[in-house]
């Protein structure tokens, strides 16, 4: 009975204890297939509650999850203990994506931790976490570019796990640290990242890293180090294979470097090295890598330099070592013709010429010997440089022929011979360069024709340029270029007289130069109508015609010095320079000067048009001008308040029919290097504040106006006043006796030929001026800074001239 009790059970207990038993294999299947360990689930969430993150680039990580399927997470096969966290941020867009806020101890919960990246995040506010100390188990440590801030904790020195550390900085001194001995107790550190971080105050730097026995990379660039005063020589380590130490202001090679016998790849450039290069680079002898670039080296290479026999790059650019280039392959072909792959000598002060021997170097890949004094012929035998895809000779003093032996060279990407004295014919051979990105041959004296076969190969270049010799190219009309140029320099070349038919086919256009180009024609519709936004475009000094509604320009325009006409072109928002002079553009300014969306404007040059009407009063949206050239058109009216407060640097009215004083808002124009407002009718008195605020002038002409009253004493605080031309005026009274402070009108020996403002959008822009010298009129521009002038002639002043006026031995 009571046997029977226990197995009839009433029907709906048995149908709940079915349901229970459901739900429990339904909770048991599911927990089956959730690998995430409950507590390591928790801390992540916790670590994730303190993060801020625009991008919800954690958005998988919720309550209940697996948190081993979650993004960044990397759980062990075999234990699910959550093992590596991948959190570095995308590069780009990087504002958006990067994570911020605060790391929650939490992480202390994930004991197996091993890997670890938080790079390229945003920390900014936050020191590196002193407990990441405490992770015994990890091997790899990221937070490079993570925006941290402070001391670098010492107690990341208990990892002994620890492999891999990278604490590279945004900005330099971001982190700092006085003292490296914490590195000491990484017992098994391999790579290590410092870069940025300011240790200045870690003297020690060179007795902790140079003895670690597991160290295999290190990488100290840009971290304020200095020579190390002390002369204890360090048992280095066997290990070190990589050392960077660029960027940094030592002045000598540390001596306890060159018992670095191991190390393969040394990187000292951008430092202070000063004298010959180092006799003891020999005691390196497996180094492949050294880079020496950007420093004060003088003298020869040292012979211990050619013992390298496994030297495979090799950069001492932007030195000043002195030595014959021969000299220098004969020596580096004794040690790594066979190794060598890379040579870099930019910028020094070799001499001498390029031997045969030049051809034996058959891995070279890369050379570049550009601005140096090296003459004579490109050797035949660079025809055998079978690796070569980078070769640069740029701004040398090479002649002859280029050699039919470049087109043996199949690799090739990169050739530049520009701003040489190389002569004869362009070498058809170019056209068999089927792997030819960039080509520059500009500034020589090549001449005859191109034809369309120059090019026949050349699918893959980008950059073109070849301004600057005598040579003409006339493809047939219906030729369609293998290429895509991006960049396009033929200034000087015969490529006329029609305007170039083949431009139509380049589609990806940025930067064209066409000048001098001896073009007599109407721009054509589809040229404006391209679908790229060009950024450069040089068309001056050709004979084009008519009108021009539109440019598609995004930065720098100049049509100068052609027969255009009709209204001024409207232009992009973007626009930096436009450059119409000497042209036949007549009209307004009012509609391109009143555009309120032309903020960028910097340079604007309309001289010698047929300009009419006054200039506006609207230059309140040109925030960045700096040049203003409306010399000889029909303008009239007087020069607008507004423009004073634009601060430029080089203002020309001349010869206009502009009246009135001069507005008291041009006091504003503290960086007015030239001030030319002559030949017009302007009247009152010279203001007594053009000596006072504007202080820097170079270059005053007031010359063949109204102006009466006094010569302000004020003038003479102009300290770089080298022209002042107040000629054909009213001004009366005496001649100031302090025009002998004039100190620039004083000096005798003047080493600028230009006279040049660096406030331009992406370079500097010498000025030129009008000037009537002992009663003839020139125009000086590359010379305008070498001379000194004044001139005071028809005017009403009394008295005699100042004996000071003798002490001015500059004129």
């Amino acid at each position: 009975m009571a046997i029977a009790t226990m197995t009839t059970l009433p029907i709906s207990l048995f149908h709940f204890l079915l349901l229970i038993a459901a739900i429990c294999f339904t909770i048991c299947h599911a927990n089956s297939n959730v690998r995430c360990i409950h507590s390591e689930r928790e801390a992540l969430l916790k670590f994730k509650n303190d993060l801020i993150d625009p991008s919800n680039s954690l958005s998988s990580w919720v309550e209940g999850g697996d948190c081993c399927k979650w993004s960044g997470v990397v759980c062990h096969n075999s234990t699910d203990h959550v093992h590596q966290l991948h959190l570095a941020a995308p590069l780009s867009p990087y504002e958006q994506s990067a994570l911020g806020g605060k790391i929650n101890p939490s992480l202390l919960e994930l004991e197996h931790l091993s890997f670890l990246d938080l790079s390229n995040n945003n920390f900014s506010s936050i020191h590196i976490p002193k407990f990441l100390g405490m992770l015994a188990n990890l091997m790899y440590l990221n937070l490079s570019f993570a925006r941290f801030q402070g001391a670098i904790p010492h107690n990341l020195g208990n990892l002994t796990k620890l492999q891999y550390l990278d604490l590279r900085s945004n900005e330099r001194g971001d982190i700092k640290a006085t003292s490296l001995q914490w590195i000491s107790g990484l017992s098994s550190l391999q790579y290590l990242d410092l870069s940025g971080a300011d240790l200045s105050k870690a003297t020690n730097w060179l007795q902790v890293t140079f003895k670690h026995p597991s160290l295999v990379e290190l990488h100290l660039l840009n971290t304020d180090l200095e020579d190390d005063p002390s002369s204890i020589s360090v048992n280095s380590s066997k290990s070190l294979l990589v050392l960077d130490l660029s960027w940094n202001s030592l002045s000598s090679v540390p001596k306890s470097i060159f018992s670095l016998h191991s190390l393969m790849s040394f990187d000292l450039s951008h430092n202070s090295l000063e004298g010959p290069v180092p006799d003891y680079f020999g005691n390196i002898s497996f180094l492949e890598v050294l880079d020496l670039s950007y420093n004060h080296l003088n003298s020869s290479i040292s012979n211990s330099l050619y013992g390298l026999n496994h030297l495979r790059f090799l950069d001492l650019s932007y030195n000043k070592i002195e030595q014959d280039i021969s000299e220098i392959l004969q020596g580096l072909s004794g040690c790594c013709l066979g190794s060598l792959d890379s040579l870099k000598m930019e910028s020094n002060q070799l001499s001498g010429h390029l031997t045969d021997q030049l051809g034996q170097f058959r891995n070279l890949a890369y050379l570049s010997l550009a601005l140096n004094k090296i003459f004579g012929p490109i050797p035949v035998s660079i025809g055998e440089l079978s690796s070569l895809k980078f070769f640069d000779v740029s701004e040398n003093r090479l002649s002859g022929q280029i050699p039919l032996s470049i087109g043996e060279l199949s690799s090739l990407k990169f050739f530049d011979v520009s701003e040489n004295r190389l002569n004869g014919t362009f070498p058809l051979c170019f056209g068999q360069l089927e792997s030819l990105e960039i080509l520059k041959f500009g500034y020589n004296l090549l001449e005859g024709v191109v034809l369309e076969t120059h090019f026949s190969n050349l699918t893959r270049l980008t950059f073109l340029s070849g301004s600057h010799n005598m040579l003409r190219f006339q493809p047939n009309s219906s030729w369609v270029p293998p290429f895509q140029c991006q960049y396009l320099y033929l200034a000087h070349w015969h490529l006329g007289p029609k305007f170039p038919q083949w431009l139509k086919f380049q589609k990806k256009l940025s930067c064209l130069d066409i000048s001098e180009a001896g073009i007599s024609d109407f721009v054509p519709t589809w040229f404006l109508n391209l679908p790229t936004q060009i950024y450069h475009l040089n068309l001056s000094c050709n004979h084009l015609t008519g009108g021009i509604s539109y440019l598609n320009v995004t930065s720098i325009i100049d049509l100068s010095s052609n027969r255009f006409t009709g209204p001024l072109p409207r232009v992009l928002s973007t626009l930096v320079v436009l450059i119409l002079s000497n042209n036949s553009f007549s009209g307004s300014l009012f509609e391109l000067v009143c555009n309120s969306s032309l903020t960028e404007m910097s340079a604007l040059f309309i001289d010698n048009n047929l300009l009419i009407g006054e200039i506006p009063d609207c230059w309140k949206y040109w925030e960045y001008f700096a040049y203003l050239n409306l010399a000889n058109n029909n303008l009239t009216g007087k020069i607008p308040p507004s423009l004073g407060y634009t601060n430029p640097c080089m203002l020309s009215l001349r010869n206009n029919t502009m009246f009135g004083e001069l507005p008291s808002t041009m006091q504003n124009s503290s960086r007015l290097l030239m001030l030319d407002l002559s030949e017009n009718h302007f009247t009152g008195s010279v203001p007594a504040w053009i000596g006072d605020k504007l202080s820097k002038l170079v270059v005053l002409s007031l010359r063949s106006n109204k102006f009466d009253g006094h010569i302000p004493r004020k003038i003479c605080d102009l300290q770089f006043l080298q022209i002042l031309d107040l000629a054909h005026n009213n001004i009366s009274g005496v001649i100031p006796k302090c025009f002998n402070n004039l100190s620039a009108m004083v000096a005798t020996n003047k080493t600028n030929n230009e006279i040049f403002s660096s406030y331009f959008h992406d370079s500097s822009m010498y000025l030129s001026a009008l000037l009537v010298l002992k009663g003839r009129e020139d125009e000086y521009g590359t010379t305008l800074g070498l001379v000194t002038s004044m001139d005071l002639s028809a005017n009403s002043l009394t008295g005699e001239i100042p004996k000071e006026i003798g002490s001015l031995v500059g004129l």
